[in-house]
């Protein structure tokens, strides 16, 4: 029996960072469905199809990869797509204790599926979505935060 997992997240855009954790979650999973979902706290900087492009573009050649979006809460996501493991990474200890919440909010709805938190390799560490998004909207180098070879 396959195991699977679910890497949600805005991903506006997804970084080197996420595709560390994604890779690394391969090593535990045999697919993993990268789930891009509307944060209603988050003003978009990308679309829904450049987000998923970019994504795309990022795991291309990839296996065990998958893609989609969402608009629901990430625990319906996983029920109906029968997977029991969310996947998160944090890139420091402020990440860690938004997504412990997050994991403890999500095992209260759903005490089936459990939160996987993996911490973000330490050349990583570095990364924010925001900071990537100030680095593109300033017409800087953005290309050693996202994946090689991803065109935006």
């Amino acid at each position: 029996m396959k195991t699977k997992a679910l890497f949600p997240g805005s991903f506006d855009p997804f970084t080197a960072g996420h595709l560390n954790i994604l890779k690394r979650a391969l090593t535990m999973f045999d697919e993993v469905v990268v789930a891009v979902g509307v944060n209603q706290d988050k003003r978009g900087f990308f679309d829904m199809d450049k987000r998923l492009d970019i994504i795309r573009q990022s795991t291309e050649g990839t296996p065990g990869v998958s893609v989609i979006q969402y608009d629901n809460l990430t625990v319906d996501i996983c029920r109906g797509l029968g997977i029991r493991h969310i996947v998160r990474g944090v890139r420091n200890m402020i990440d860690f204790e938004t997504e412990r919440s997050i994991a403890d909010a999500n095992r209260r709805l759903a005490p089936e599926i459990e939160t996987i938190i993996i911490p973000t390799a330490q050349e990583f560490a570095h990364i924010s979505s925001s900071a990537v998004r100030d680095i593109i909207a300033h017409k800087g180098d953005y290309s050693m935060f996202i994946a090689e070879g991803v065109k935006l």
